[in-house]
């Protein structure tokens, strides 16, 4: 591939059954559709993917991803969708199992109903124009900084910062939030990355990564009950939105 061609590139939409936070999270439904469509819709709607595909373990979850226009060509085997397995198994295998070439690919996961295919299409031109770069991961700065975190003692009875601070002439724990270092920490927004990085390195990042900075409710996850009910609000009250679906929402054969 030269630069002046455009990376083909392939959308996973990681999906796998048994959430424990939140049960059904991925097909329970949002604002009318199930959060996984979204999802979906965002990979379609930003146009930058030959394919759209969704790796589940779930018949059930795998014939929702097909009526909102995703493909499910195989079943991620079980041993591939436990609550801790780690992503670079399923992302090997799907890789292996579609037995086709692409240049990148991104992980659009359904927990991040408000990033919409703008953000996708953001990240996928950052990550072209930095050909140094092995992939790029959504962040956010910080609101609990770890300057001023602590540790507890094994008597519970004293405490540390958790960060070693005895080289400053002020501790970060004692000043104010706006004299920290910036720090950053991960969502699950997007992350895109040169598919050459999975087999040279083994994970699904590579050795650089390059920030893709979301703002507002871009990198925004269902976590757990407690987002669920947040997400709701942000819906209703217009402080965030979703993709447009076109399509009726999805309703089992009976």
């Amino acid at each position: 591939m030269t630069r002046a061609e455009t990376p083909v590139a392939v959308a996973f939409v990681p999906a796998r059954s048994g959430s424990e936070r939140v049960p059904g999270k991925n097909v329970r439904p949002l604002a009318g559709h199930p959060l996984l469509a979204y999802a979906i819709e965002t990979a379609l709607q930003s146009e930058r993917f030959a394919r759209v595909v969704v790796s589940t373990d779930s018949d059930e979850i795998a014939e929702i991803a097909r009526w909102y226009g995703a493909e499910v060509p195989f079943l991620r085997p079980a041993e591939f969708a436990t609550a801790t397995s780690p992503d670079i198994e399923w992302l090997t295998f799907t890789l292996g199992e579609l037995g086709e070439r692409f240049d990148l690919f991104a992980i659009v996961r359904a927990t991040n109903p408000f990033r919409g295919p703008e953000v996708v299409r953001r990240g996928f031109e950052q990550l072209i124009s930095m050909p140094e770069v092995d992939s790029l991961r959504a962040v956010e700065r910080v609101k609990q900084h770890p300057g001023k975190m602590w540790q507890l003692a094994e008597d519970g009875r004293t405490m540390s910062p958790l960060l070693d601070q005895s080289h400053l002439d002020s501790a970060w724990h004692a000043g104010q939030y706006q004299a920290l270092p910036a720090v950053y920490v991960q969502s699950s927004a997007l992350e895109i990355a040169w598919t050459r990085v999975v087999t040279e390195t083994g994970t699904r990042e590579g050795l650089v990564v390059a920030p893709f900075f979301t703002a507002g409710h871009e990198g925004f996850n269902v976590d757990d009950e407690e987002d669920w009910e947040r997400a709701e609000r942000l819906l209703d009250s217009g402080a965030a939105s979703v993709p447009a679906i076109g399509r009726a929402p999805y309703a089992p054969a009976s």
